[in-house]
């Protein structure tokens, strides 16, 4: 796929964006996210998936369980856009395989592949990038919700060696979040016609 086209097929979001930028982009596209959901924006666009992948048959059981048990009406529209400001690394909606823009198995190979990549970060390396990304987002004054809570849970999951994180509740119950994590490089090779 050309840069054009993948950038055709992401939402509103932009690639580049400073962080006051990318925040003000993802409120405007997701109104009911937390620091939560930025940091896990954030965080996906420098690490990748949240663990490498040992075990492919599995994984391809979750996806398959995952395709048969999610009503299509219940996804966004988008069919891919960047995680966070640099999009590094793409969410693939499950919707671009329910409605056949990829296969299952050509999205399986490319989560795996990317969840695998060897040039991943260190946890130390991603912290430091927070820290740098979180004091920008408190120097903004922004309102959002259990912003203290989010910040405190943040910095203690990263105080124990570790990075990933859920979406918040509010923003699972809002946004219906069906996807699988792809390098950008990755899903620009596969040419797909989104």
């Amino acid at each position: 796929m050309s840069a054009i086209l993948l950038a055709a097929c992401c939402t509103a979001m932009a690639w580049g964006q400073d962080v006051e930028g990318f925040v003000k982009s993802m409120l405007q596209q997701y109104p009911e996210a937390r620091l939560l959901d930025i940091y896990k924006s954030c965080f996906q666009d420098y690490m990748g998936a949240e663990h490498l992948v040992g075990d492919t048959a599995t994984v391809k059981r979750y996806l398959d369980q995952e395709l048969a048990t999610t009503a299509i009406e219940d996804l966004p529209a988008w069919y891919c856009e960047p995680c966070g400001m640099n999009g590094n690394y793409v969410r693939v909606n499950l919707r671009a395989v329910i409605e056949g823009r990829i296969g299952a198995d050509e999205l399986l190979d490319a989560f795996i592949a990317s969840a695998n990549d060897p040039a991943r970060p260190t946890v130390e390396q991603w912290t430091e990038q927070w820290h740098i990304i979180a004091e920008r987002i408190d120097s903004m004054g922004t309102t959002l919700p259990h912003y203290d809570l989010d910040r405190q849970f943040i910095e203690q999951v990263l105080s124990q060696g570790k990075y990933a994180v859920s979406h918040s509740p509010e923003y699972r119950a809002a946004y219906s979040p069906h996807y699988r994590i792809v390098k950008r490089e990755l899903l620009e090779r596969l040419r797909l016609d989104f």
